[in-house]
């Protein structure tokens, strides 16, 4: 399996949670497994849905009916809310690790290259017919460090966008499967539409997975990636948020939420599902609100001055190095991964595996996407896909930019010099790495 680059690993675990920044490093005490009879072993995650912990709950009892001599529960405890990561390493620091977390690809390199997470190759090349082999390399870049892997992105659903063509249509707008056959399927006729659609319609017209204003890289690092650009370099130690590219995608941003009225400012909210909103940028789970009350599609991502770039949102699971059980827990994931299991895992989660990437099965994810949707959107995204950019010291980023941002979500608030600011601020953080 193919990992990243070599990376420097610091020689001591510490794990500091203040005013939301978390600093995490290798940890020094050894692995093992302490306990020589069945154990308890537990896995903390970000979802609460009662569909997501049934599926999970199903595979548990599974492994611990094949395995009761080494395992005799298996809990899933779920930390949701925005401090879930601080939650998770608030349990780590504090002699209460679980034995596997639930971690997004924005923090990935954080816990991978820190030490935090256990090696799981041994595990998942000796597990039986766990078919290596039809992992895609991709995926698991920023879960590999030295070869290994250390974190499996069970969940790695491309980006698309949901359209209301009713909306669309009412507007008097072309179909955009239109300007897909035309080559003309790009952000800019997007907004051009969107535009048209929040004038004549009254409704919103683009909306991103998350609040641009709120969650900046969750809303908008899927989509600046077409423009070429990137909030920091390749390797993290210098600031570009104020890159001609970064400075071009802010502006054409901005545009749209203050001129052209195609993007809902600060404050307002609309809702895709109630059909009040002609653009989505989503995943296929959020098919699954979605009704016949409007027709709806389901389309690949569009291009930008960079072209096209399809991009998935993953969540991923690691065994965590400072758990009571590291090797059982690693064994319980190659279970919990394994072929036979990732079909089940699919109900909800796009998984990494080639055999795995059928319409048969992501129907059952998404049984009201038609056959075209899944081949197109999600099927031939995911192959080539990249994931949002993340970094080491994540955790002590967000929030600045964040706030460094504010002053941009104005009528008359200047791309270059908010994100001049941004980069004077974040780049000790850079600079320490």
């Amino acid at each position: 399996m193919r990992g990243p680059r070599s990376l420097r690993r610091s020689s001591i675990w510490i794990a500091t949670v203040a005013a939301g920044s978390l600093v995490l490093a290798a940890c020094s005490g050894s692995e093992g497994d302490s306990s020589a009879g069945p154990v308890d072993l537990r896995m903390v995650m970000w979802s609460a849905n009662d569909a997501h912990h049934e599926v999970f709950n199903q595979i548990g009892a599974a492994y611990v009916e094949e395995n009761p001599d080494v395992v005799s529960s298996i809990s899933f405890e779920p930390l949701t809310g925005s401090s879930y990561v601080n939650a998770l390493t608030t349990q780590i620091a504090g002699g209460d690790a679980p034995d596997l977390a639930w971690i997004s690809e924005a923090n990935a390199a954080q816990f991978v290259q820190s030490g935090v997470l256990h090696n799981l190759s041994p595990a998942f090349e000796s597990s039986e017919g766990y078919a290596v082999d039809d992992l895609l390399d991709g995926a698991f870049d920023v879960w590999s460090q030295d070869e290994n892997i250390y974190g499996y992105p069970f969940s790695n659903s491309p980006f698309g966008i949901f359209v209301n063509r009713d909306l669309v249509s009412a507007a008097g707008e072309p179909d955009p499967r239109e300007l897909m056959a035309d080559e003309e399927w790009t952000w800019d006729s997007l907004m051009a539409v969107a535009a048209q659609v929040a004038q004549e319609e009254g409704q919103a017209g683009f909306e991103p997975s998350a609040s641009p204003y709120a969650g900046w890289n969750d809303a908008l690092g899927a989509m600046w990636l077409s423009w070429g650009a990137s909030p920091w370099s390749a390797d993290g130690t210098e600031c570009t948020m104020n890159s001609p590219e970064m400075v071009e995608f802010f502006d054409w941003f901005h545009h749209h939420v203050f001129e052209t009225g195609a993007v809902p400012g600060p404050g307002e909210e609309f809702d895709f599902a109630s059909g009040q909103v002609a653009f989505k940028l989503a995943q296929l789970s959020s098919s699954g609100a979605l009704d016949d009350s409007f027709e709806w599609d389901f389309l690949p991502l569009p291009a930008g001055p960079a072209g096209s770039v399809p991009v998935v949102g993953q969540g991923g699971v690691g065994v965590v190095a400072r758990g009571e059980n590291p090797e059982i827990a690693a064994d319980f994931l190659a279970y919990f991964t394994n072929p036979q299991n990732s079909e089940l895992l699919a109900q909800f989660f796009p998984p990494p595996r080639s055999s795995v990437l059928t319409v048969e099965t992501l129907s059952a994810a998404a049984p009201s996407l038609t056959e075209q949707q899944i081949e197109e959107t999600v099927i031939a995204q995911s192959v080539d896909a990249v994931t949002k950019v993340g970094h080491v010291r994540m955790s002590e980023l967000a929030d600045p930019v964040r706030v460094g941002l504010d002053s941009l979500w104005t009528a008359d608030g200047d791309a270059q010099s908010v994100l001049d600011q941004v980069c004077e601020d974040i780049a000790p953080v850079l600079e320490s790495e």
